[in-house]
């Protein structure tokens, strides 16, 4: 399976990233080894999508990194937006 994650930083912004092993990324992302995110630490994921094809999910990732992707994931978790 291939995954497509959300992560809120402990600045109230979205981080989106794509793996094909996604607890081993999400330890890498919580214990500062991801460039992106170190720092931007603590780091809470809040969504998360499988995908059986790689290409999908990459494809996905990369809607979600857009201008329209971003308002969407705004809208989608706005309240957890608001409690940061």
């Amino acid at each position: 399976m291939y995954y497509v994650y959300v992560f809120m930083c402990s600045n109230a912004k979205l981080y989106v990233g794509y793996s094909a092993n996604l607890q081993k990324r999400i330890a890498q992302h919580k214990a500062g080894e991801v460039f992106s995110t170190k720092n931007k630490l603590p780091l809470e994921l809040i969504f998360y999508e499988a995908f059986a094809d790689q290409s999908d999910a990459k494809r996905r990732e990369m809607y979600l990194k857009t201008t329209a992707g971003k308002r969407a994931l705004k809208l989608m978790f706005r309240k957890s937006i608001e409690r940061k």
